[in-house]
């Protein structure tokens, strides 16, 4: 078997280099890559979008490179800022969730006025989806819109919508038809923090920062061509964006980066008189993550090859934010455990590793394995439309919650 990807990509492969070479030094720290970017991250964003490395086939006019799908090309660039230890583009909620949608659903005045600005980290956004009483559930929320002069009129509630805080606009999940069936009477609205009647209120979590907000709706006036596809089919475009959601989480990308982050991390820290991957029992641990980091990154590669495609992901799709939210937590988990003493040290304690990052990961990478979707929802799932397994009877899950069937 020939492995070798040719001359075509090993000058591709070169270019990527020269660049990461010539420009590494410019890229920002990771923390400010987050929420709302640092100027550094979003001129570094800004050259990339440049030279293509990031937001690679999205058309030129709605503010990408505009190159052809190709996985090869899309690999090389992965392996290569991974190998420079820089950042690639930004990656948040507007980004990899968003713009997708918007490409795939949104109307053409809805791409020309938003993809770009949201490209180039111009604007910040949030998701407005769960809700203290529609998580699992998602389709049970309750935030309402009542239509008033063009208008929809929204009273309601949120919960879990990251960088609230931060965020310019929101994509938000609102129920225009209150008599429809939970599914159908769903719209999908995209309009600005700052109107009035929108209070956000911070959520602290245990790794000790609100990265998470409760957001309220009290009369906030949308005018109603702000919807993304048709009244009451937002449930539709909702699943669009939650897998991309899923992608964004289960990024192969970014879990080898954690990877070889690891294996810096353990050729330095020193177990006893030796270093932490001349351990038997750190480096079995290690070599089993490295194994199960690959098949996610190869398996990264199916999807998208069927995606270029125009196939359906299947199974090889459906995997992916589980196994990978689940890889991200381990890998942190052996961090931590290859610092020993010091590697439960938080809060600005002189002697952290790397700035408390890894105890910050741990941490926050348990809270992924429950968000956009948990991990028992995602093995049902998987169950369901990938092994083609029988849904839970009604009947049991009627008794499990005390109800009682009627006639």
């Amino acid at each position: 078997m020939n492995l070798d990807y040719g001359p075509e990509y090993e000058r591709f492969r070169a270019e990527v280099r020269d660049f990461l070479d010539r420009n590494g030094q410019l890229a920002p720290d990771s923390a400010n890559r987050a929420a709302r970017p640092s100027a550094e991250a979003v001129a570094w964003q800004n050259l990339l979008l440049e030279h293509g490395y990031t937001a690679r086939t999205i058309p030129r006019e709605y503010g990408g490179y505009g190159a052809e799908p190709d996985i090869l090309k899309a690999r090389i660039i992965a392996e290569e800022f991974a190998r420079a230890g820089v950042p690639g583009g930004l990656s948040n909620q507007g980004i990899s969730m968003l713009v997708p949608t918007l490409l795939e659903l949104g109307t053409e005045e809805q791409k020309r006025r938003w993809i770009e600005p949201t490209l180039r980290g111009e604007v910040v956004w949030c998701q407005g989806y769960s809700e203290p009483g529609a998580g699992s559930d998602l389709a049970s929320l309750r935030t309402s819109a009542r239509e008033e002069n063009v208008h929809f009129v929204i009273n309601g509630q949120k919960i879990w919508t990251s960088t609230a805080r931060q965020a310019d606009m929101i994509f938000c999940l609102v129920r225009t038809e209150s008599e429809a069936p939970k599914h159908a009477g769903i719209s999908y609205l995209i309009f600005p923090m700052d109107l009035p009647g929108i209070e956000v209120c911070p959520l602290k979590t245990m790794t000790g920062h609100a990265e998470f907000n409760e957001t309220f709706f009290t009369d906030v006036r949308v005018p109603v061509d702000q919807i993304v596809g048709l009244r009451g089919q937002g449930w539709f475009v909702a699943n669009a964006t939650l897998g991309h959601e899923r992608g964004m989480l289960g990024d192969p990308d970014a879990l080898e980066n954690r990877l070889l982050a690891l294996i810096r991390l353990m050729q330095e820290e020193q177990v006893g008189s030796a270093r932490a991957i001349d351990n038997p029992v750190l480096r079995d641990r290690l070599i089993a993550l490295q194994a199960e980091v690959a098949a996610m990154k190869y398996n990264g590669m199916r999807v998208l090859s069927g995606q270029i495609k125009g196939e359906p992901g299947g199974m090889a799709k459906l995997i992916v934010k589980l196994q990978s939210c689940e890889l991200a937590h381990q890998i942190s988990a052996l961090a931590i455990d290859t610092m020993g003493e010091m590697g439960i040290l938080y809060a600005d304690s002189p002697r952290q590793r790397e700035g408390g990052t890894w105890q910050w990961n741990y941490m926050f990478q348990l809270g992924l394995i429950i968000g956009g979707g948990t991990a028992q929802i995602q093995k049902n799932i998987i169950a369901e439309r990938g092994l083609n397994m029988p849904r839970e009877p009604r009947l049991a899950q009627e008794a499990s919650s005390g109800r009682k069937e009627v006639a």
